[in-house]
């Protein structure tokens, strides 16, 4: 990825340059994707901050337009972003203009200048493109999400033959610091990927030494196994850690009041 300072002197709020992050991933020319970062130093009175673009209960509503609002005129977009109330489900709903979150972990949409937007803290964010670029989504892959299906929903909500989309895979906890519990493991052996290779499944969780009984979890590679199994073969990413790279990412297991990241995805207008 490459680092983009791009909020910079664009408001008398902003304490220090926020960088973003580029996804380094073959997208059509017409294709934007771009990921925030957490802020280096104390930015606390910046809207842009990730503290701000999630909204919480520490963190006025007016709070959150602002800075989602600063943040499109940074992106130089032109419609507002379709924001998520995300409730780490397998809802998708098509991107509209409206503005208002709509209640569900992924949207879609084939309109110029309409962004797809999630937030996450060690979730996983996977923003997808059809390589002719003609429709892009993004999805919010908690393990709950990502165990009922919402990378199949998604695929199936944008109704494209998965061999002709594009997905990257976002920020996440990696599997070294990514404990849970036996009834997570159980959830992805039992649930939705129950029709996939199970000993590949399996392998995703390692028994942990600290803890009887729990595992350490790979999220990235249980999208890798879902996404391979519903046809997608162009997948990027997943190389981070948002819990070990504490400088530039926001991790709700390192910090429980910790902010977001937001992942965008949009077709560039004409």
């Amino acid at each position: 990825m490459l680092i983009v300072p791009v909020f910079k002197g664009m408001d008398e709020m902003l304490s220090e340059t926020v960088p973003i992050l580029v996804p380094d991933w073959p997208l059509p020319a017409s294709v934007r994707s771009v990921i925030t970062t957490r802020c280096k130093n104390s930015c606390k009175e910046s809207p842009v901050a990730g503290e701000i673009l999630g909204a919480s209960s520490a963190v006025q509503g007016e709070q959150v337009q602002a800075a989602r609002a600063l943040l499109s005129r940074q992106l130089n977009l032109l419609l507002p972003p379709q924001w998520l109330a995300q409730e780490h489900g397998n809802a998708v709903v098509e991107a509209s203009t409206i503005g208002t979150p709509k209640v569900a972990d992924a949207s879609y949409t084939d309109r110029p200048g309409l962004a797809c937007a999630v937030l996450s803290a060690d979730c996983l964010p996977l923003l997808i493109s059809a390589k002719d670029g003609s429709l892009v989504a993004a999805a919010h892959g908690g393990w709950r999400g990502l165990a009922s299906g919402i990378i199949a929903a998604t695929l199936t909500a944008m109704d494209t033959d998965p061999a002709e989309l594009s997905v990257y895979l976002g920020p996440a906890i990696c599997a070294q610091h990514f404990e849970v519990g036996p009834e997570v493991r159980q959830a992805f052996l039992t649930g939705w990927m129950a029709s996939n290779d199970q000993v590949q499944v399996a392998a995703c969780f390692r028994s942990s030494k600290r803890t009887p009984g729990h595992y350490f979890a790979d999220l990235y590679q249980l999208a890798r196994i879902q996404l391979n199994e519903l046809g997608v073969r162009a997948i990027y990413g997943g190389e981070y850690c948002t819990y070990a790279q504490d400088s530039l990412f926001y991790s709700y297991r390192r910090r429980h009041d910790s902010g977001r990241m937001a992942s965008l995805i949009w077709i560039a207008e004409s």
